[in-house]
C-alpha cells in the first residue's frame, strides 16, 4: 500500500474546511495545510486535524502557493484538494481500493473532477485532473491561475472522483489576474487566451471574450480540446450578442479539431429550434444523444448535453411536429435524470392528457 500526503492551500475557509478534511482524513497518512492569510477560524479548524500547518504570504500566484504546499509533503504520493472539495462516500471506497492496489511505478493518477452539480444530483461539469502525484518526481504547478501540473511518465486513469461544492464565488478575481498579466506585458499562450476568454465570458464581456477565443483558435500551438471548447464558448457569446449566423459558424468550426461533441450538437439543435425548424433541430439533438460517454476524456464534459437536455428538447420538437408518442418517450428519458423538474412534469401531464 502506498502512503499519501494531502497538501492544501487555504484562506478564509472556515465554512467548508472541516467538511473537506472529514471526507479524506482516514484515507491519507499526512495532512499539510498552507494558509495564505486567513482572518477567520480556518487555522483553528485545521489544527483539529493536523499540526502540519504552514504560512505563506499570498502573492496572487496560485501555482507558487501550490508548489509551496507540495514542498512539505513527506509521503510517497501527494493528493491535493481545495477546501470546498469533498470526496463522496462511493469515491472514498474507490480511492481506498486505489491506495491499496496502486503500482508504485505509477507517476500520476488522474481522477474525475466533478466541478458542478444540479439540484437533482446530476454532474453538470466533469473533467480529469492529475490528482495523485508521485512526490519523488517533483512535478510542478504552472500558471498564475487556472494552473496545471506539468506531469510526464506513467499516468493511469482512476474511476474515483473529487466533487467540488462551492458555497461562494470570487467574482472577477481570476479576470483581475489575467488583466495584471496583460498590464505587465506577459506573453500569452494559447491556453492563456482560452482561459482569459472564459473569464471574460463569465463576467459578460462577450465581444472581448470572442477576441480572446479567436486568438486561441488561430494559434498553431495549444491543446485541441481547448480549441473545441473555445469554438463552443465563442458561439455562446455570439448568441448573447444576438449574432446567430456567427453562432452557427463557431459551432461547426469546432468540428475541425475532432469529432463533434454533444455540447456543440445540442447547441446546433437549439439554434434551429429557436427558428422553429423543428425537424432539423431534432436531427441534431438525436446526434447528441447517440454519442456515448468517454470515461477517459480529460477536457471539459457537460453530461447534460448528451442526456436529459437533448431529450427534453426532442420532446418539444416532436410535440410541435405532431408526434406525441415520440414526444412522450423523450420526455420520459429526461425524467430519469430530473424526476421533479417542473418542465418535465408539465410535459408529462400535457402529453398524457393529449394521448388519452
Amino acid at each position: 500500500m502506498v502512503s499519501i500526503s494531502l497538501c492544501m492551500i487555504v484562506k478564509n475557509e472556515e465554512a467548508v474546511l472541516a467538511r473537506c478534511l472529514d471526507s479524506v482524513r482516514d484515507l491519507v497518512d499526512e495532512i499539510n495545510i498552507v494558509d495564505t492569510g486567513s482572518s477567520d477560524q480556518t487555522v483553528a479548524i485545521a489544527r483539529r486535524y493536523t499540526d502540519r500547518i504552514y504560512f505563506h504570504e499570498w502573492t496572487g500566484n496560485f501555482a507558487e502557493a501550490r508548489n509551496v504546499s507540495f514542498s512539505y509533503a513527506t509521503q510517497a504520493y501527494i493528493l491535493y484538494m481545495d477546501a470546498d472539495d469533498v470526496m463522496l462516500e462511493e469515491d472514498q471506497h474507490r480511492f481506498r481500493k486505489l491506495k491499496e492496489t496502486l503500482d508504485p511505478a505509477v507517476d500520476s493518477v488522474s481522477m474525475f473532477y466533478n466541478a458542478g452539480e444540479d439540484s437533482f444530483g446530476n454532474v453538470t461539469l466533469r473533467y480529469r485532473r492529475n490528482r495523485l502525484i508521485k512526490r519523488s518526481r517533483n512535478f510542478q504547478w504552472k500558471g498564475d491561475c487556472h494552473n496545471y501540473l506539468e506531469v510526464t511518465g506513467l499516468i493511469v486513469n482512476s474511476d474515483a472522483a473529487i466533487t467540488h461544492r462551492k458555497i461562494k464565488h470570487s467574482v472577477g478575481r481570476n479576470l483581475d489576474i489575467y488583466k495584471m498579466k496583460l498590464e505587465r506585458g506577459d506573453a500569452f499562450t494559447a491556453r492563456d487566451y482560452f482561459y482569459y476568454g472564459n473569464e471574460l465570458k463569465d463576467n459578460r464581456h462577450y465581444a472581448e471574450a470572442i477576441e480572446s477565443y479567436i486568438r486561441n483558435i488561430e494559434l498553431d500551438t495549444g491543446w485541441a480540446e481547448d480549441k473545441i471548447n473555445a469554438c463552443i464558448n465563442m458561439a455562446d457569446c455570439c448568441r448573447y450578442l444576438n449574432d446567430q449566423d456567427n453562432e452557427l459558424t463557431a459551432l461547426f468550426q469546432s468540428f475541425r479539431f475532432d469529432s463533434p461533441r454533444p455540447e456543440a450538437l445540442s447547441r446546433i439543435g437549439d439554434h434551429f429550434k429557436r427558428r422553429k425548424a423543428y425537424r432539423t433541430a431534432a436531427y441534431w439533438y438525436e446526434q447528441a444523444i447517440r454519442i456515448p460517454e468517454n470515461l477517459n476524456q480529460w477536457s471539459f464534459s457537460y453530461p447534460a448535453y448528451r442526456t436529459w437536455y437533448p431529450s427534453l428538447q426532442l420532446c418539444v420538437c416532436y410535440y410541435n411536429l405532431g408526434d406525441l408518442d415520440a414526444a412522450y418517450r423523450h420526455n420520459e428519458e429526461a425524467r430519469k435524470y430530473r424526476p421533479q423538474d417542473p418542465h418535465v412534469l408539465h410535459n408529462k401531464q400535457l402529453l398524457e392528457s393529449r394521448r388519452a
